[in-house]
């Protein structure tokens, strides 16, 4: 086991508080920082430091895959299948979807095969992977994810009261199912500038009498005022953009801590705010339809999308084994082969706590101190901070130092 120095990636939408809190430095950051990365992704891989050297997660895998991911190493082409994160998003993400594992191989070739440069703002694929993830909320986390029942949006649309909003609430009534909502999107997202610029400052005005009572001010309890309310942040956060309205079709979810959220291939989702530990497979494909200032894509977004309607896809942790006091392991269930999480409370003043894995692990603390353990070998880890641990490493074991502490431990799924 190595201590694991992750790679920050700073976008717009990150913190200046966040994670500069969580890692122990200085606040408020010089930039906002978004993301910090723990794994062995060619774009930014993180730095193994292994007898005062540093060197990349990526090279010290390519070095030896045998060792590094043991027997899960043949099925992966000899590369690490997971990324590992944490994300600090102070404002709304792109509306975004990640493609299945053939639609990113296809897509990857057509753009090498097109030149286009694997760092340039165009590009869609900058791998050949797919990318289902999970992100488990460390704080209340805020998020759009997946289309929400035909019916419901509907309902929504007509409670907004707006003129202009009938003809697309009659079309979706008329076929509430998967082609309805595909020619609904479709149409919002693909608007000419002209009507876009007269349809949505009346949605936008829809959106604040719901919210408001008799007395114009704010009326709470009504069923859609999540939904209203985001609607009127994204608009401030990107005047005149059609995700605003794309956004009125999709599930409005809120995580509470310790909560997760799976993502599979072709869902539609923008995560809003919050911190989170996120995990997937080890992609940076990411096909966008608005509310950026990155490269939009509608055409490609469109040929990935999954429109069926989607439950509110929260995954919540199931114990595995955990005392009365809620200390103990809690995992998550997902259908990905390419990673599994589970999630570590530790009490204080407790004895070692065995951290089961299926072949290499990232290990990261998210609060407190954890003191890792392999025979007579010792590895403290503050919050913040990672350790990398490979299929050649025996069981490790985790314990809190000075009070109570929590650890994620990410590996190889297909349990």
């Amino acid at each position: 086991m190595h201590e694991l120095v992750g790679a920050l990636r700073s976008y717009a939408w990150g913190s200046r508080t966040a994670l500069a809190q969580l890692c122990g430095r200085p606040v408020p950051s010089a930039h906002p920082e978004a993301e910090l990365w723990f794994g062995a992704h060619p774009a930014d891989p993180a730095q193994v430091r292994i007898d005062g050297h540093s060197s990349s997660l990526l090279d010290v895998v390519a070095a030896d895959p045998e060792r590094e991911l043991g027997a899960v190493a043949p099925a992966f082409d000899g590369r690490l299948p997971f990324l590992l994160k944490i994300l600090a998003a102070e404002e709304p993400l792109s509306l975004q979807a990640h493609p299945s594992a053939a639609q990113a191989r296809a897509g990857f070739e057509q753009e090498n095969h097109a030149r286009v440069p694997l760092d340039s703002p165009m590009r869609n694929y900058r791998d050949d992977s797919h990318k289902p993830e999970l992100v488990v909320a460390l704080g209340r986390f805020e998020a759009l994810a997946g289309f929400r029942d035909p019916n419901r949006t509907v309902a929504l649309l007509k409670s907004l009261a707006v003129p202009e909003l009938v003809p697309y609430a009659d079309l979706l009534g008329a076929q509430p199912d998967s082609a309805g909502l595909r020619t609904l999107f479709t149409t919002w997202i693909t608007l000419p500038q002209a009507m876009l610029a007269k349809l949505l400052p009346k949605v936008l005005d829809g959106c604040v009498r719901y919210l408001s009572d008799k007395n114009g001010e704010a009326g709470p309890g009504k069923e859609f005022t999540a939904e209203a309310q985001t609607a009127l942040e994204l608009a401030e956060a990107y005047p005149g953009d059609a995700g605003v309205l794309a956004a009125l079709l999709l599930n409005r979810i809120t995580l509470e801590p310790g909560q997760g959220l799976f993502l599979a291939a072709g869902n539609l989702h923008a995560y809003l705010s919050g911190v989170g530990v996120e995990i997937m497979a080890n992609s940076d494909n990411v096909l966008r339809g608005g509310l950026t200032p990155k490269h939009v894509d509608v055409p490609e977004l469109l040929r990935v999308l999954d429109f069926e309607p989607l439950t509110v896809p929260i995954v919540e942790a199931e114990p595995v084994e955990v005392a009365a006091d809620g200390s103990g392991s809690y995992g998550y269930s997902t259908p990905a082969l390419e990673f599994a999480l589970r999630r570590f409370e530790l009490a204080a003043d407790a004895e070692p706590t065995p951290v089961p894995r299926t072949g290499p692990g990232i290990i990261l603390c998210t609060a407190g101190t954890v003191r890792l353990l392999q025979g007579t070998d010792e590895l403290r880890i503050p919050q913040g901070t990672a350790a990398w641990i490979s299929a050649a490493d025996t069981t490790i074991r985790a314990q809190a130092v000075d009070g109570a502490a929590q650890l994620f431990c990410a590996c190889v799924g297909g349990e």
